[in-house]
């Protein structure tokens, strides 16, 4: 005897909810009951999937006092956003959907109101649905009159190609993208009353399948298509609907765009591998033919290109392929100044804290080069020989802008200092490139250098 599936089996497989969320859907799924007979309506639990593309019904109630819009159980089954695009809104924005009107799995229109349920850190987990049955009976398709498809005025501004079968699956309808489908695949008329075979022999199985709602993607030809396959609202009706988009200019478009992502991924590499050559000849420099007087501006040079090598490190081993994350920089720079400069001084120690921001890689090489500058100089003049000190970097936002912050409880800036090329590049990096502001100013304990600029992903 086949077990019935729980909530928390159809989460596990097919979510990727925690625990403590599945858990909130069990204790509400509880009370199902009692809001279906409050509500004198049916009330059902929607998760999303893993992969995103659709919902699936994990709970259901119908209240006792009324008839249930379902003539058979729903819980199990997949929900499509092409039918019930408020149920996808919800889940996204976390907004409420009041008395929308949607497609049942079984075809029948009804009135539909959503609200989303939450779980930890506020985040939507699954959506609360309830629908009621809309009494009066739809004009729905018969508007699309069969004998004059000329005087409606729908089909025409409707790109997606519509059609609809008897159940001998002949065509009694198409609309003016239909037409045209047919006659750019099949080089031939629409003719109504012909089989849809005749034109899609490749749709037997979309229409042999027992789904009442079901979305496909398939060949023919050259072309790529998505179809969409659902019965008629009214009960006493044999016909059904096709609904035919042609995705051949997207695939292309995405095919297009993974090239160009390929491609852009091979330049960033290119472009590390260069960095890191620089990087090697500057540290031979070092070790076999610079004098010791020389050996710190080298090491500060090699620092920069480093630095601007890590954003292309950073792209390289993420999804991205022209974003950075900002606060991965900062930490990565950081930890290289502190250990190639500061080697020699074990009691310095740096922290970071800010939220993890993504960033143009443009962007990046501007703010990888102010950060490098900054902590350097930390490094280098605020710590007397010998004396423990702390760098804590933070970045945060604040409203449209980032601002990074670098302190540390050394010595303290002084304005009287002489102007060094480190402070130089950063003014004009800020100004220039950054379109941003630059301060510096001694606190308390240590020296405060804030920069600012606009918050562009």
């Amino acid at each position: 005897m086949e077990r019935t599936m729980t909530v928390r089996d159809l989460c596990a497989l097919h979510t990727h909810l925690l625990d403590s969320d599945i858990q909130i859907l069990e204790n509400l799924s509880t009370n199902l009951s009692l809001i279906a007979d409050l509500n004198k309506a049916n009330v059902f639990i929607d998760c999303p999937v893993r992969e995103g593309k659709h919902a699936i019904v994990v709970a259901e109630a119908c209240g006792h006092s009324v008839k249930s819009v379902y003539d058979h159980p729903v819980v199990g089954k997949f929900a499509y956003e092409a039918f019930e695009p408020a149920v996808f809104y919800v889940l996204r924005t976390g907004k409420d959907m009041f008395v929308n009107r949607a497609l049942t799995q079984e075809g029948a229109m009804v009135q539909q109101s959503v609200v989303p349920i939450k779980g930890e850190c506020n985040r939507v987990i699954a959506v609360l649905i309830m629908e009621k049955v809309i009494h009066e009976e739809p004009e729905s398709f018969n508007q699309f009159d069969r004998q004059d498809q000329q005087n409606s005025l729908v089909p025409e501004f409707i790109e997606e190609s519509i059609f609809l079968i008897n159940n001998q699956n002949r065509l009694v309808y198409t609309n003016p993208a239909a037409i045209n489908l047919v006659s750019e695949i099949c080089l031939t008329d629409c003719v109504l009353g012909e089989s849809i075979f005749d034109y899609f022999p490749g749709f037997a199985d979309v229409l042999a399948s027992k789904e009442d709602i079901l979305m496909k993607e398939m060949n023919i030809g050259k072309k790529i298509i998505q179809i969409k396959k659902f019965h008629l609202g009214n009960k006493n009706s044999n016909e059904t609907f096709i609904i035919i988009r042609d995705l051949t200019e997207l695939r292309d478009k995405e095919r297009e765009l993974i090239s160009k992502s390929v491609a852009i991924r091979e330049i960033h590499h290119r472009v590390k591998n260069n960095l890191q050559t620089v990087a090697s000849l500057l540290r031979l420099q070092m070790r076999l033919g610079a004098p010791e007087e020389s050996k710190p501006h080298l090491l500060v040079s090699l620092n920069r290109v480093l630095s601007i090598s890590s954003v292309y490190e950073i792209i390289l081993a993420s999804s991205q392929v022209d974003h950075v994350d900002l606060l991965e920089l900062i930490r990565k720079i950081g930890d290289m100044i502190v250990h190639t400069e500061g080697q020699a001084r074990q009691c310095l120690s740096i922290e970071y804290g800010g939220e993890l921001h993504s960033i143009d890689s443009d962007i990046g090489i501007s703010v990888a080069l102010v950060v490098n500058e900054l902590i350097h100089n930390c490094v280098k003049h605020a710590f007397k020989e010998g004396t423990e000190g702390n760098i804590t970097v933070c970045l945060q936002k604040d409203g449209p802008e980032l601002e990074l912050q670098v302190r540390d409880d050394g010595i303290g800036y002084s304005p009287a200092m002489k102007p060094s090329l480190g402070l130089d590049i950063i003014r004009m990096t800020v100004e220039n490139d950054l379109d941003g502001e630059f301060s510096i100013q001694r606190i308390k304990e240590g020296t405060l250098a804030s920069v600012r600029f606009p918050y562009k992903r």
